[in-house]
């Protein structure tokens, strides 16, 4: 399974979800998908996606929020998925794609490489909602199931080391930051019925 099939796939879902990717090759894949500004890419803060995840989940409860995340970058912060799982926000999903590499600064193999399992982990740490999926209709299931059901969730989609050709972007990351803070904003005006839904997008 390729990452970009994998978000091409959920990608109409994520329109009215705030959506958090780590750095690097998921940012870059996304924004070629189409750049929205409900989408948040955290550059230069490796490790760090589902930690931001978890505090726009905590402060809006009433949005759904999903984290696109990166082995590499779990890894560095395992202990993210003990907090996600101490708190437990119900409005979060948080997506891990796996592909056993640090695919983004070289390609160097991660722990999953030689057996690390972070389903397991995740659900070790008390999140209840952790499966692994390797199949594309899998992985679009999983997510769908996840986005409907009001439970805390972690998928990790297991995808091939591939990725964008190169990981710059045309959105400049000032600019991203203040269309973001804006659209949460003007999503929490809409929801209180102060803007027609529309304005929000």
């Amino acid at each position: 399974m390729l990452r970009m099939d994998a978000m091409r796939a959920i990608y109409p879902q994520l329109e009215r979800c705030v959506v958090v990717t780590i750095m690097g090759a998921t940012a870059a894949e996304l924004q070629a998908l189409g750049h929205r500004p409900n989408f948040f890419y955290l550059q230069h803060a490796m490790g760090l996606a589902s930690s931001m995840g978890l505090g726009i989940a905590l402060s809006r409860p009433e949005l759904k929020v999903v984290v696109l995340d990166g082995d590499g970058s779990v890894l560095m912060n395992l202990g993210g998925l003990t907090t996600l799982a101490r708190y437990r926000p119900p409005n979060l999903v948080h997506v891990i794609f796996d592909n056993e590499s640090l695919l983004s600064v070289g390609g160097f193999p991660t722990a999953t490489a030689s057996g690390s399992d972070l389903a397991g982990i995740a659900a070790a740490a008390g999140i209840t909602r952790a499966i692994s999926v390797r199949a594309l209709d899998a992985f679009a299931v999983a997510f769908e199931e996840a986005i409907a059901t009001n439970e805390l969730s972690v998928i990790v989609a297991k995808v091939d080391a591939v990725g964008p050709r190169a990981f710059v972007t045309d959105l400049p990351l000032l600019e991203n930051r203040f269309q973001f803070a804006r659209y949460l904003k003007q999503r929490g005006q809409a929801d209180q019925g102060r803007l027609p839904q529309e304005s929000a997008t």
